[in-house]
């Protein structure tokens, strides 16, 4: 018995020739740099693609941050009922830990049977990169439990959390752990475990760190003269800055910021200019704002206000609040009432949502006794619906990392802490003395 209407169907090798068809459109413009119309596209179609074009699709999201046109994607996927694989769902893992949305990320990577240590990386750097560096960390320590290796990314993510936090004996923990697995540090990592020591107050920590490095790059360089300027050694940034171009590395940009901020906090003029102009001079280097920003704040420091003044007045326009800013600091320091008037005009002209610099001036209104003017400031920032942010700092002990805002009184040893703050005050003579808050 015959069915005419079977006739109309078409065969199981048309329909795979047309969906490979399909993809290999896809392919073709993705390969053409086309993503956003390869991924409509697919949405129109309405079938899964295979999984070699949803790991170009994803690839090529994650390369060039399309993250929205990841989610797409992978909407699209679960429409259509396509189960990834393990490689596909550390993709997903990556996308959603770059584009800072952890909880789905995490959801995700909880659902894996099995893990590379990729997506644990994703995951630690995602948490790390989005200022939860506590949750990174426990991340990497999970990753160690379970069993899996962690890798030179695995240990640089680590590094930047325990630099961030300022946790030394977490950093000499995961240090100690990175010498016993026997992982041999790349750049990355040197330049990342001499950040961790410098920013947790241990430089002698981060000079060995940097003179046993198998690997260096101007980054790591622009680490270590960075940590030293912080650190107030003038002498040795000078030093190193001299020795780095011995060893035939090129400063960028960022080298001189360091060199010429070490030179501002001991008040070099001469050596900061040295550096100021031999960047365009001898590096094809054009000074940024951040360069004439630490100039600004050398020359105010220094006392040298006028020239402090010129100099923001040639620097980029597109970088001057910057500028700007640094002349508003200098003015207080020396109480030039007049220069601040005219800092503080151009600065809040171009940011008038930066509640931290209002707060500079009124503390210099209040120096004066100028109260009229503190009213104002304050009323200013009501009617503009801005409030600071509150400070907040941490110390470790023992181990163990305290956090603490400003107006804080949840600390379950508060009282203890307010009467130690209490006696060092009287102790130092400090007694007495405030400042105006928002």
């Amino acid at each position: 018995m015959r069915f005419p209407f079977c006739r109309s169907l078409p065969s199981p090798h048309r329909i795979h020739g047309e969906a490979s068809r399909r993809d290999g459109a896809l392919k073709g413009l993705c390969y053409s740099g086309r993503l956003s119309a390869a991924v409509e596209l697919m949405c129109a179609r309405g079938s899964p693609a295979d999984d070699q074009t949803y790991k170009l699709l994803f690839q090529e999201s994650i390369h060039w941050k399309e993250y929205r046109l990841g989610r797409r994607i992978h909407a699209q996927m679960i429409v259509t009922g396509f189960a990834p694989d393990e490689y596909l769902k550390t993709k997903l893992v990556i996308l959603y830990a770059k584009d800072g949305d952890l909880s789905t990320a995490q959801k995700i990577f909880d659902e894996m049977p099995k893990r590379s240590v990729i997506p644990w990386n994703a995951m630690i750097s995602g948490y790390v990169q989005s200022g939860l560096e506590e949750e990174g960390l426990d991340i990497f320590f999970l990753m160690l439990a379970s069993g899996m290796s962690p890798d030179q990314f695995s240990f640089a993510s680590a590094f930047r959390a325990c630099a961030r936090r300022a946790t030394l004996e977490c950093g000499r923990r995961v240090h100690a752990i990175m010498v016993k697995t026997l992982v041999i540090a790349n750049v990355v990592v040197s330049s990342a475990l001499v950040d961790m020591y410098f920013k947790c107050s241990a430089p002698d920590d981060g000079r060995r760190a940097f003179d046993t490095s198998p690997e260096r790059n101007i980054v790591t360089w622009t680490v270590l003269i960075s940590g030293y300027g912080v650190h107030g050694c003038a002498a040795d940034v000078i030093e190193l800055f001299r020795r780095m171009l011995d060893e035939g590395f090129r400063p960028n940009h960022i080298t001189f910021v360091a060199a010429i901020s070490a030179c501002g906090r001991r008040g070099l003029v001469g050596e900061a200019w040295g550096y100021f102009n031999s960047m365009s001079r001898d590096y094809n280097i054009r000074p940024r704002g951040e360069h004439y920003a630490a100039m600004v704040d050398l020359l105010g420091r220094s006392g040298r206000l006028e020239e402090a003044y010129e100099m923001v007045k040639k620097g980029p326009s597109e970088q001057h609040p910057i500028m700007w800013g640094a002349l508003l600091g200098a003015c207080k320091v020396h109480g030039d009432a007049g220069l601040m008037k005219i800092a503080a005009e151009q600065f809040f002209g171009l940011m008038p949502e930066n509640t931290g610099k209002y707060v500079v001036l009124s503390n210099f209104y209040a120096g004066q006794g100028r109260w009229e003017d503190v009213v104002g400031i304050r009323g200013l920032v009501r009617t503009l619906g801005r409030k600071k942010d509150p400070g907040q700092s941490s110390v470790e002990i023992r181990g163990k990392v305290h956090t603490f805002l400003a107006g804080d009184k949840l600390h379950e040893e508060i009282d203890s802490i307010e009467e130690v703050v209490r006696t060092l005050g009287a102790l130092s003579g400090e007694e007495g003395i405030g400042v105006i808050s928002f």
